[in-house]
């Protein structure tokens, strides 16, 4: 049976408007996660934290019934972002979570706080940011902590002076846990 103009051209204009649906539907989801990559496109450095996101901090809860180890529930700070007051080699460092980092990365402040000193000849990879390149030393943090989930033995990279202005909780250390889910503005984090 063959279709007539009109009904072809209302399905085209059906299909538009459910692809313009979508995407306004995906961009509201994803608003954080667009404006943040933004920014690293156009080379804008990460809005400092703010003191109320600083202010809020780690809750720790026993894992629900049935589940294995510790959780943590982290809530989004005012730009979307979760932030953490977490312990390196058993020293305080704020840090902010970010899946998209594949490493712990530190900046060179917090390397210097959490006992992890480095020299010059000691930043021997280069990394890509959204600031631009930038060197980096490789090291194994003996123990990070967040709340009473711990991971030992966890790679990182301590970046130059002044080239990161905030340490990330990347990968090496999400990636031991045995969930990362994030619902409803809370991240939570299970050992």
């Amino acid at each position: 049976m063959a279709m007539s103009a009109g009904a072809k051209r209302a399905m085209g204009l059906a299909g538009g408007w459910a692809l313009i649906a979508v995407s306004a539907a995906v961009s509201v989801v994803f608003f954080n996660e667009i404006k943040v990559l933004g920014r690293g496109l156009v080379g804008l450095p990460e809005p400092a934290l703010m003191q109320s996101a600083r202010a809020e901090r780690t809750r720790d809860r026993p894992a629900p019934a049935g589940a294995v180890g510790r959780v943590v529930e982290l809530k989004a700070g005012s730009h979307g972002h979760y932030y953490a007051s977490a312990e390196i080699n058993g020293r305080p460092i704020d840090v902010m979570v970010d899946s998209g980092a594949s490493i712990v990365a530190l900046t060179y402040d917090d390397a210097q706080r959490a006992g992890v000193h480095i020299r010059e000849r000691d930043y021997t990879h280069r990394v890509n940011t959204a600031n631009g390149q930038a060197r980096v030393a490789p090291v194994v943090l003996d123990r990070v902590s967040v709340g009473d989930i711990t991971v030992r033995n966890v790679p990182a990279a301590v970046s130059e002076p002044g080239r990161l202005n905030k340490s990330l909780l990347g990968m090496s250390f999400l990636s031991r846990l045995s969930r990362v889910d994030m619902r409803s503005g809370i991240l939570v984090l299970q050992e």
